[in-house]
Order: structure tokens, then C-alpha cells, then sequence
């Protein structure tokens, strides 16, 4: 039987291809899919990291935004992507930790993805339209349950931690609030702006234009302590709810398998682009905190929120409608 030296001889072959490939990348452009819209804030990190990766591998890279079905049509195209170290992902929460709790996916991200690196982690911010006749999170809280049913929440989308920490907020309260989820954050704020919902958690990036154009008021943060370029907003334990903590984050990651040197390669060249200066203010005037790391940290991370957000799942039966 020659079965098992040919066998032995096709895999030597794959893996000193896929060795030559690692040494001579990147040779062409690089894909980077957003799991979110154009205008989104992941978007913006995109773009802005994209900008400054392309003149450090000397090749384009080319941001391709794939919204829809709560960030898992983008996760899953890069999860079944070939590993050869020419697409990247930029995701969140949702699609990489608890939506697994919420639905079937075609995918599993701690199987079929590798972390590179977390790009940047921000609180919630729980805002209301201006016209609803609540100045802090205890007047929202007695005013939802004195009105059940009658305000709409607006979220990010199905399976978001847009979504699941209003849900949270939900359960911790008895607030009755009714779900409305929209296909990005930008759509999402405005509709609480313009007044077709009344409430929403979401990040900073979003939620700040509102605020300053006095059509939105932000009541708290879900960090465990002031966020750094928002002192003024208190958290959510300040405020009444003690315990109450919901992070936004989101990352790059490619496909399982990719070999270790471009992953290597890229975690050191990401973490280089987000602490340049510029690259670092245009994060912080968008309310976004860069954060960086190594694979494995971000790998933790994943793992551990997953952990933290199933058992909030199954109490409060969130799903993907």
C-alpha cells in the first residue's frame, strides 16, 4: 500500500506552500470585511487603521463593510474564507461571543477564527430622546414601569450588546420596553434622535453628535468606572444599578489556520497603526479607546465573555427574531 506515503508527500507539499506563501506576504491587496455599515464605528476603525496598515505591508488594503444579520453574514464569510493571510475581519461581541446562545450559526468562532488583536473596547452609553421627561436613570426607570409597553428601545441590531444590554437592563428592572432593532448604529441613534424610539444603549461614536445637538440625553455609561473621554456621564452603578456592566468591543481576526508568522506579522503591525498619534485622536474625537494586545489576550477575552453572557441569554430567552 503507497496510500499513506502519498498521503505524507500531499502534505509536505500544502505546508511548504502555505510556508513559501508566509514569507514572500503579502504580495497582493488585503480584503478587511466590517461586520457593521459604512458610518458605523467599526467603520471608522477600519478605515483608519486600514489607512496606516497599507503603507506598512506596502500593499492596499480594501475595507469591504458586509452588514446584515447582526454582524454574522461578514463573520461567517471569513470563518469559510481560505487561510492564506489575504482577508481579515474586523467583528464584535455579538458574532464572536454570545449570538452563538441565541441561534444557530453556520460557524464557531473560537473554532474557525483567530484572533489577532482587540482593536478597542468602549462603554454603552444609555441615551434617550430629549423630549422624554426623564433627567436620570431612576426618573427612566420609574417612568418605563409606569408606562409599560409604551417605549420603544432601539438597538443596533438582533444580538448586539446594543441589544443584549438593554435586555439585561430589562431583566435587572422589570421595565416592560419594546425591542425595535435597526441594521447598524447610525439608523439606531437617529431613530431615538428623531424620536420613532425613545432609548438605546450604544457606543459613544454614535450617540455623542445626538447628544451635542441637544436632540439626545445620555443618562450613564455601562463601564465599571467613568469613561476616560466622557468623565462628565456617570456610570450605571452611580446612577442605581449597582453590578450593572456591559462593554462594546471589537477586534481583527482572520481565519483558523492562517499561518502563525502572518498572524505574528499582522498583531505587531495593528498594535504599531493604533498607537500612532493621529490614529489615536481620530479613535478618541469618535469616542472609541484603542487597546491593542496580543492574540491570546484577545483569544481570553472572546472565551470569557461568552462565558459571562450565556447564563444572561438563557434567563432573559433574548433571540435572533
Amino acid at each position: 500500500m503507497k496510500l499513506f506515503p502519498l498521503l505524507v508527500s500531499v502534505l509536505l507539499t500544502l505546508t511548504g506552500g502555505i510556508a513559501q506563501a508566509a514569507d514572500g506576504w503579502p504580495s497582493r491587496p488585503i480584503r478587511f470585511v466590517v461586520a457593521a455599515p459604512a458610518g458605523s464605528s467599526l467603520d471608522l476603525i477600519a478605515r483608519t487603521v486600514g489607512d496606516k496598515l497599507k503603507d506598512r505591508l506596502n500593499q492596499p488594503v480594501i475595507v469591504e463593510n458586509v452588514p446584515g444579520a447582526s454582524g454574522t453574514i461578514a463573520t461567517a464569510q471569513v470563518a469559510r474564507a481560505v487561510p492564506d493571510g489575504y482577508i481579515m475581519l474586523l467583528s464584535f461581541n455579538g458574532p464572536l461571543a454570545y449570538i452563538q446562545f441565541m441561534t444557530k450559526l453556520p460557524y464557531d468562532a473560537q473554532r474557525d477564527l483567530q484572533p489577532v488583536m482587540l482593536a478597542s473596547s468602549q462603554p454603552n452609553i444609555l441615551a434617550v430622546n430629549a423630549n422624554l421627561p426623564t433627567s436620570n436613570l431612576k426618573d427612566l426607570i420609574a417612568y418605563a414601569k409606569a408606562h409599560p409597553g409604551r417605549l420603544n428601545y432601539a438597538s443596533v441590531g438582533n444580538g448586539s450588546s446594543s441589544h443584549l444590554t438593554m435586555e439585561l437592563f430589562k431583566s435587572m428592572t422589570g421595565a416592560f420596553l419594546v425591542h425595535i432593532p435597526y441594521n447598524g448604529a447610525p439608523p439606531a441613534a437617529a431613530s431615538v434622535a428623531a424620536g420613532d424610539t425613545q432609548l438605546l444603549f450604544s457606543v459613544p461614536t454614535v450617540v455623542l453628535p445626538h447628544v451635542r445637538s441637544g436632540k439626545v440625553k445620555a443618562l450613564a455609561v455601562t463601564s465599571a468606572s467613568r469613561f476616560s473621554l466622557l468623565p462628565d456621564i456617570p456610570t450605571m452603578a452611580e446612577a442605581g444599578m449597582p453590578a450593572f456592566q456591559s462593554l462594546a468591543w471589537n477586534g481583527v481576526l482572520v481565519p483558523a489556520r492562517t499561518p502563525p508568522d502572518i498572524v505574528k506579522r499582522l498583531n505587531t503591525e495593528l498594535n504599531a497603526v493604533i498607537q500612532m498619534n493621529d490614529v489615536k485622536n481620530r479613535l478618541h474625537n469618535a469616542g472609541l479607546e484603542p487597546v491593542g494586545g496580543t492574540p491570546e489576550a484577545f483569544k481570553k477575552l472572546i472565551d470569557d465573555e461568552a462565558a459571562k453572557w450565556e447564563p444572561v441569554i438563557r434567563k432573559t430567552k433574548a433571540k435572533l427574531d
